[in-house]
């Protein structure tokens, strides 16, 4: 498997505007989010044992997951997030590492929101944190979700602490002012993996 480079931030940091950039110098991105929507859909186990965990009031008419009514269930019941995780991670781990695998690129980036959270970081030689105050978070994530700025502070809250991704991060990227300022960095960085593929090979 090649160099890996675990990559995050919190919601309306940047990471996949940074990922996209990535993927526009033919670095292969697996992204964890993506993962996580295929393991649930229609004729997957994971989907059948939500299901079973948690009632019909999962689904929708058409028998697919109804996210939104799951996600608000799982918001308030620590529990029930539990429950969830634990039927989803080990599915979602099994498809990122077949995935990890196939890369052809010289190295190759797994984005994920939860990289510490879920403990994917251990499927990666380094990780890149794209990092940014709390109110450009809120700001972005609000003009671009159209979600309330009373819904972005609670899933900032059930995030891990921006303070605890830095300590854990290999690379960190400052992403509070202009993309151009974000690709410069990520230019210098995508230099540096290539040279530590090299390396690794």
């Amino acid at each position: 498997m090649p160099l890996t480079i675990g990559l995050t931030g919190g919601i309306g940091s940047g990471k996949s505007t940074a990922s996209q950039w990535f993927e526009q110098q033919r670095i292969a991105v697996v992204d964890a989010d993506i993962v996580a929507r295929e393991v649930v859909q229609q004729g997957q186990p994971a989907l059948q044992e939500i299901e079973q965990a948690f009632g019909a009031w999962v689904l929708e008419k058409d028998g697919t997951l109804n996210r939104k009514a799951l996600r608000n269930h799982i918001f308030q019941n620590k529990e029930a997030r539990q429950v969830l995780e634990n039927i989803t991670h080990p599915k979602i781990r099994e498809s990122i590492i077949h995935q990890l695998q196939m890369i052809q690129s010289p190295y190759g980036i797994l984005v994920s929101p939860l990289l510490f959270e879920a403990q994917q970081d251990q499927l990666t030689q380094r990780t890149l944190l794209i990092d940014c105050s709390e109110a450009t978070q809120i700001s972005r994530a609000s003009q671009r979700d159209q979600q309330s700025i009373e819904q972005i502070k609670m899933i900032i809250a059930t995030q891990m602490p921006r303070t605890e991704k830095q300590k854990r991060a290999t690379d960190i990227v400052l992403n509070d002012t202009s993309q151009e300022l974000l690709f410069s960095q990520l230019r210098a960085l995508h230099l540096k993996y290539l040279a530590l593929s090299e390396v690794t090979e």
